[in-house]
């Protein structure tokens, strides 16, 4: 299988390859480390020529000025995390398939053979296609000449996971969690959002249109109340603002605020800020940037609010044709002593 994998059998030391590759031996462990692979010696013979090519392309790279300084350790790193999960995920799979085989490690190499290649190729075109779409909104945001652009931000999250984890067995909790993240992801993706990434229990996704993302969060939290469907019972927060992009990640204040409106969001409800707030029910006068009108970061007060689902709290409701927006009391939570929340709902229908 390391053979096939690899390229060949482990054949040269990490000096062997550095040398080879014209690349300094401190270097080449540098990104060994970031990368994730496990520390070698200088004498245990555990590489092959393809990681002489490794090394020989990422100094071309380097040449280029497409890997910096300032980048090299972060996208290094990045690709080690991803491609470790997707490596785990995957052999699993296929291991999974071996056992039911009379001779699991010949079933495990003839798998390999046929299914790898073809799941490499998909990897490429799955790539290319993400890398199609984020290439056209970074040269949307740089033709601007924004470092930050304006989006909607959410994140979902299932109620009650820990108690309900414990009934379930560990292939029951997998099952489960991925059919979340299927689930969530299909839902998100169908209305023009885009899936971050999954944290446990927790999904944060990110949409260009803040009423994409508003439906996104309403089609989720009904599912969750539908006693009919089996996906779980979730609560959402939604801010819409300034984000920062990097490395396929999400950054900054508005990401901040959708996650404290999360926290303090009650079961089947979602919770959305002020920026948020005033893009679904345009204000006849220019409204103060999330940034600013959103929240305070004043340490919270001893007498701060405090749930924002208070009935007594409420003032009257934003109806717009499509959602009603009722103005919760003023929330505090970590970072943000008062953080201005409106419950989203469905408009009553007669």
């Amino acid at each position: 299988m390391e053979a096939f994998l690899l390229g060949g059998a482990p054949a040269l030391t990490r000096v062997e390859v550095a040398e080879r590759a014209g690349v300094p031996l401190e270097l080449a462990q540098e990104l060994w480390r970031l990368l994730g692979f496990a520390h070698q010696s200088d004498d245990t013979v555990a590489f092959t020529d393809s990681d002489v090519r490794a090394l020989e392309l990422t100094a071309d790279l380097m040449r280029m000025g497409i890997l910096g300084e300032d980048s090299q350790a972060a996208l290094v790193r990045t690709w080690g995390r991803s491609y470790a999960r997707l490596a785990e995920w995957q052999t699993s799979l296929l291991a999974g398939l071996a056992v039911e085989g009379p001779d699991p490690d010949v079933r495990m190499a003839e798998l390999a053979a046929g299914v790898l290649p073809r799941v490499e190729a998909l990897q490429s075109y799955v790539w290319r296609r993400h890398l199609a779409s984020a290439a056209s909104r970074l040269l949307t945001a740089e033709s601007t000449g924004a470092a930050e652009v304006d989006m909607a931000v959410c994140f979902v999250d299932i109620v009650g996971y820990t108690t309900h984890s414990k009934n379930l067995s560990e292939g029951e909790l997998v099952q489960w969690i991925e059919r979340f993240e299927q689930e969530t992801t299909g839902v998100a993706v169908d209305r023009g959002g885009r899936v971050i990434k999954t944290i446990g229990d927790e999904v944060l996704l990110t949409a260009d249109d803040p009423v994409a993302a508003a439906e996104i969060a309403l089609a989720l939290v009904e599912r969750g109340l539908d006693e009919d469907d089996p996906f779980p019972a979730v609560r959402a927060g939604l801010s819409f603002g300034p984000v920062v992009s990097r490395l396929g990640d999400v950054f900054g204040p508005t990401v901040n605020i959708a996650a404290r409106l999360t926290s303090v969001a009650r079961p089947g409800t979602v919770v959305v800020d002020r920026g948020l707030h005033d893009a679904l029910s345009p204000q006849e006068e220019p409204a103060e940037t999330p940034s600013s009108a959103a929240a305070s970061t004043e340490p919270p007060s001893s007498g701060a609010a405090g749930t924002p689902d208070d009935p007594a709290a409420e003032e009257p409701d934003t109806d717009t044709p499509s959602y009603r927006l009722k103005r919760l009391r003023r929330v505090s939570v970590k970072g943000y002593s008062r953080l201005e929340a409106w419950s989203l709902r469905r408009p009553k229908r007669d």
